[in-house]
């Protein structure tokens, strides 16, 4: 009986170490990216245990093979050998798109994995303060009011009434073209009293409405009861320069209105030299900031065309000796980045790049553009020292990580200024219009 029983302990021991096995791979199939990239000319690994199998997708086999190219070392043949412990080793061939299907005995699918085989990019790393000038497309209404006294005495506001709301962008006034704010109250002191058209963006849409202007007894001047921005200014990081392009790409979030939240609709920019004059350390529950200066409006540096919610991207004037003559560094895409050592790049002070250690601590698979990307932390004494951590005007540096370009800094977290989230450089790469598949399709950032 006693026998019996130990034989029945071994059994269910064994039992639950294979069962415990098999959850995990299984969890491991299942959390396994839907999408990989990988540099043309590598070589991936991936292991699994029997009963599951890897295998290129029927549908795409012929295209496939031209992709990736599957090793069988024993064999020296393209079969797939099965054992308790199955490795498929792949080789890249050209770039493309290729699926690998995961199955069980051989025939019931569990999961599709796209792998995409992509030109190594190599970009400059920045690092440098920045100043960016902004001039908005339109003008950007930040406030309503409701307390224009027109001459009948009474309160008005004709923009509510015409259901403008705060964020709209006004680009026309009776299809003439708004250049600024002053251009707004000129061509509704011109048209008067009559009800004007008015053609705003809403949420990248296209809306018309008509609105009556009131006029007020305060200046005699004809008014819609708004206010309207149309530029800022600010200052941030430069994360990379792409040299076969003369494309940029900084800040890693877009450029919002301080008083609406809403992105700011780029007409045109301008980035310039800028110097750190102060520095206001981070504390918990209070972002500090790197407080500097534009230099003189003769060092612009490269037109701004892109303002999206990952970053600003425009063109360096080939002369901007400080980034060309730099050296450049590949990129490391989102599967290579891992969790561990890195460090940034930014200027606190005397207008150096320096090196400042961190730690990424979190990374997120992303199948698509997002903003937080990774979590980092900031572990450097001296960065510590002076700034407390992350602060505004270090949006932007590059995170680098086993000499590859991996992404950018973008927010602080605020209860900690210790850390902050970090984008993948591939989806900046990607607002950028560089191209990961073919080098000579490098498209203009605009």
């Amino acid at each position: 009986m006693k026998k019996f029983s130990k034989n029945s302990c071994i059994i269910c021991l064994i039992t639950l170490v294979v069962f415990i096995v098999y959850f995990v791979q299984i969890y491991n199939i299942i959390i396994f990216p839907s999408q990989i990239d990988i540099f043309k000319g590598q070589n991936k690994t991936i292991d699994v245990l029997f009963p599951f199998t890897v295998k290129l997708s029927n549908d795409e086999n012929e295209h496939a093979n031209k992709i990736l190219h599957f090793i069988d070392k024993d064999n020296d043949k393209n079969s797939l050998k099965v054992s308790v412990k199955n490795s498929y080793e792949f080789e890249t061939i050209n770039n493309g798109n290729a699926k690998l299907e995961f199955k069980l005995f051989g025939f019931i699918p569990v999961k599709n994995v796209n792998i995409n085989v992509v030109n190594n990019i190599h970009l400059v790393p920045g690092g440098n303060t920045i100043g960016v000038k902004l001039k908005t497309k339109g003008v950007l209404v930040v406030a309503l009011s409701d307390n224009i006294i027109g001459i009948d005495g009474n309160k008005h506001c004709p923009a509510i009434d015409a259901g403008i709301k705060i964020g709209d962008v006004i680009t026309n006034i009776n299809d003439t073209e708004v250049i600024d704010a002053e251009h707004v109250i000129q061509l509704l002191n011109k048209i008067g009293e009559k009800k004007v058209k008015i053609t705003l963006e809403r949420n990248n849409h296209e809306f018309i409405t008509h609105v009556k202007p009131v006029k007020s007894n305060q200046d005699n001047c004809y008014r819609l009861g708004l206010w309207v921005r149309d530029k800022t200014a600010g200052i941030g990081t430069l994360t990379f320069y792409h040299p076969e392009s003369k494309i940029f790409g900084a800040l890693g979030h877009g450029i919002t209105d301080i008083d609406t939240g809403a992105l700011m609709p780029i007409k045109d920019g301008e980035v310039l030299k800028a110097k750190i004059a102060s520095i206001e350390q981070g504390k918990k529950g209070e972002p500090g900031e790197l407080r500097g200066i534009f230099l003189d409006s003769s060092d612009y540096v490269g037109a701004i065309k892109k303002n999206c919610q990952f970053g600003i991207y425009g063109v360096i004037k080939e002369n901007y000796k400080e980034l060309i003559s730099r050296k450049s560094l590949p990129i490391g895409l989102q599967n290579e980045v891992k969790i561990g050592k890195a460090y940034i790049l930014c200027t606190i002070e005397d207008n150096v790049i320096e090196k400042y250690d961190i730690e990424i601590i979190n990374i997120d698979p992303q199948g698509y553009p997002k903003q937080k990307s990774m979590v980092i932390k900031v572990v450097d004494k001296e960065l510590l020292n002076k700034t407390g951590g992350i602060v505004q005007g270090m949006s932007g540096s590059p995170i680098i990580q086993d000499g590859k370009i991996i992404g950018a800094v973008t927010h602080v977290f605020v209860n900690d200024p210790t850390k902050g989230y970090g984008i993948y450089i591939n989806w900046m790469l990607k607002q950028a219009g560089i191209s990961l598949y073919d080098k000579k399709s490098l498209a203009s950032a605009n």
